[in-house]
Parts: C-alpha cells; structure tokens; sequence
C-alpha cells in the first residue's frame, strides 16, 4: 500500500508543481525589488545627476522637473499609458500602433491576475516606472528657460501621444509593428534612450537657446552630487536590465553581468580619451562614460556575450563622447545637459549592435533564432527599421506635443528676467542651498 501511495504521488507531482509554480515566489520578488530599483533611478539618480550639471540659480528647478516628470507620467501611465501600450484593439491596423483603451484605469485587470510567473499588478508597476524615467531623460535638453507648467502638459502629453505607442510597437506582443518585425530591444535602447534623448533635442531646438549661450560660462553646481546620481544610476540599472528578464533567472544574470562590463569598459574609455584630448581626466567625463556604458548595453544586455558587452560599451563611449564634444558645437543646439548626445546617440548604437552582436539563441531570444533563419544582416537591417520608426514617430510627435502645451500654456519659455534671476527663486520660491 506504501508503495502504490508513493508511485501515485510521483505521478501526480509534476501536476502539484505545476500548480504551486503558477506564480514563483522569487520571480515576484525579484521584479517587486526591480522596480524600486528603477523608481530610484529618477526621483533620486537622475535628478542629482542632472541637478550636479545645471547653474546654481537653476539646480532646485533641474530636480523638480525630473521628481515632477517622474510623478505626473506615473499618474498617466495608470491612467491610460498602460492600456494604449500593452492593451488590446479590436482593429488589426490600429493594433501595429496603439493598444486600444480595454484597460485605461486598469479596468478589466484583477489583482489576481498573471504576468508570466509574477502578478500583472507588478508587471505594470514596473513598466510605469520606464514610462517615467524616458520623459524625465528629456528634461535635460531644456533646462534653464522653459516654464514648469509647460514642461507638466508636455509630460502628461508625451507619455500618451509618444511614449505609449512606441512602447506597444516594440514590447506589445503580437500583431504589434516592431514585434512582429523581430526587432530586438532588451530593455530599452529605442523604447526609453533613443525616445527620451531625440525628444529632449526636438524640445531643445524649438524653445531655443539659453541667454548667452555659448559665449557666457555655465558652471556646474555640483559635480560631486553629478557623480553620486551616476552611481545612484548604475545601482538601480540592475533592475532596469536585470528586470528586464521579467524573472530570477539565467537571462538575469547574464544581464546584470553584460551590464557591469559595458558600463565599466565604457567609463575608462571616456576617462582615456578625454585624458588624451583634453589632458585631463575628470569626475564629469567619468559620469558621463557610466552612463554612456549604462545607455548602450540596454537593448542588448540580455542578447549578447560578455565579448560583446565590451565592444558596446566601448564604441559607445566613442560616440557618445564626439556627440558631447564635436556634434553639439558643430550644429549649435543648446542640448543643456546632453541628453542627446549621450541617451540617444549611445542608445542608437546599443540598438544597432544588437542586431550585430546578439547571440543566436533559442533561449535567449524572444521570438526564436535570428530572423532569416540565423541571417545575421537580416536581423541589423530589422533593427535599423526599428530605430528609423521610433525616431520618426518621436521627432513628429514631439513637435506636436510642444505646440500644443505652448499654446495651453501661453507659451513655452520663461521671460528674461527669470531666466537672469535663475528659476530656482522665480519660479519655485526656493534655494538649492542656503548658506
């Protein structure tokens, strides 16, 4: 009898397995930890970064558009953000762009409800948290003379007009455009770099350049706050990669370490190159090749070898470096805090070696092997249609974003005594640091 009880038992594991793997303790947990990890990366890393960069009389505004951005596109995302990216739409056409609006104020979702192996609850929490950060990215281009309120209707535009749609035709799942053309983008080299960084260009050009600039000298406030937003940045980079497996596992790994090296190997090399060029290496140039490093290795970061993490982190120092130093000054856009030039020049490249580099791996690729059955120019030129959609779709969606906020507003841009005063005082009534 002991022995037919334990032949029963073994046979009906796997079935009890199944049951009590439906939802992984660990695969929660790990995603719950992810996202804080992200959420971090805004309000706190990337505010003091940006704020470390900015004048004086400018710091407090600098982080109160990233903490405001970060909040009020967190608002939007659950309320329609969410349902347009990853919702259905009963048309096929509309569902290549939009998601439709079957679960705007997340209605239709339960808290019961599975993503994978870990509550949707988790899945949309985590995934608001990248909404935030990639218009957040874009508030570096304009620092220093657009007005707060503008820059509020913009976010709360952005997220539902630009971000939204570009997040559902890489990471919508089938019948999506860029889905289903196989385009690779692990964690969001054209979703959120390539999206934040052209944007905060587009919004550059169109508001204008700060008084005296190039001419007058715009000091840093703080390169040692700069610094600790960069290492704020990098911590919680390992849940945006790391996450980005959507579990505990190997591909999470195997981030997490493609991340370590690229962002590294890209940090010396800024470090190298400035100290050649310019004779010394700085605190800044060594920020900025961190997040250089961080930038490049998002699309691939789960899809390629420690060999390639290397190669993406070093190039796309490289670039990222000519597009601060050369590129700004060649055409004369006031991009503030080089948002351009580090995000969406080291994210298009990220983007493109993806295609280049990405191993050929049932396991590790979404959608199977490289498309053409391992063809690997196939896969690049799949990759360059997905960077050519997403920048056109930001490029025009941003210009229509703008006008529309400028004439809500009554305009874009701070009067000149502001922008003399500072905006810390005319606007928010505040110091960065009072002495």
């Amino acid at each position: 009898m002991k022995q037919k009880l334990s032949a029963l038992m073994a046979f009906l594991m796997p079935i009890f397995a199944f049951a009590e793997d439906t939802l992984d303790t660990g695969d929660t947990a790990w995603m719950m930890v992810s996202t804080a990890l992200v959420l971090l990366m805004t309000p706190a890393g990337l505010a003091l970064f940006y704020a470390g960069m900015t004048r004086s009389k400018n710091a407090l505004n600098t982080f109160s558009m990233v903490m405001g951005a970060f909040v009020l596109a967190f608002v939007v995302w659950v309320l329609a953000g969410y349902s347009i990216a990853f919702g259905t739409n009963s048309s096929a056409m509309l569902q290549n762009v939009f998601g439709g609006f079957s679960n705007v104020m997340l209605s239709g979702i339960n808290w019961t409800d599975l993503s994978g192996s870990y509550p949707t609850y988790v899945f949309i929490a985590f995934q608001g948290t990248f909404a935030a950060i990639t218009v957040a990215i874009a508030s570096g281009s304009v620092i220093g003379r657009m007005k707060f309120s503008t820059w509020m209707v913009i976010v709360a535009l952005w997220g539902i007009l630009v971000y939204a749609p570009i997040t559902h035709m890489v990471w919508g799942g089938d019948g999506a455009l860029l889905f289903d053309a196989g385009a690779l983008d692990f964690a969001g080299g054209t979703v959120v770099h390539m999206n934040g960084g052209l944007a905060g260009l587009v919004l550059a050009i169109l508001i204008g350049r700060r008084a005296g600039y190039p001419k007058v000298a715009m000091k840093p406030f703080s390169i040692l706050l700069t610094a600790a937003g960069a290492a704020l940045l990098w911590f919680g980079w390992y849940g945006f990669n790391g996450g980005s497996a959507f579990g505990a596992n190997a591909i999470a790994g195997l981030a997490v370490l493609t991340t370590t090296v690229a962002t590294a190997a890209a940090a010396v090399t800024w470090m190298l190159v400035e100290w050649f060029v310019f004779k010394k290496p700085t605190l800044l140039g060594i920020a900025s090749g961190i997040i250089a490093g961080l930038v490049a290795i998002t699309p691939a970061a789960g899809f390629v070898s420690v060999g390639g993490a290397f190669i993406v982190g070093i190039v796309g120092s490289l670039i990222a470096f000519w597009g601060v130093v050369s590129l700004k000054k060649l055409f004369g856009y006031d991009d503030s805090l080089d948002a351009f030039g580090i995000h969406f020049l080291a994210g298009l490249w990220g983007a493109l070696a993806t295609g280049l580099l990405a191993l050929n791996d049932q396991d590790l690729l979404w959608d199977g092997p490289l498309k053409a059955d391992g063809d690997r120019m196939a896969q690049f030129f799949v990759q360059v249609e997905s960077v050519v959609v997403v920048g056109l779709w930001t490029l025009i969606g941003t210009v229509i974003v703008y006008f529309i906020a400028k004439a809500i507003t009554g305009g874009s841009r701070v009067d000149e005594e502001t922008e003399e005063i500072g905006l810390d005082e005319a606007v928010h009534g505040e110091k960065a640091m009072t002495l």
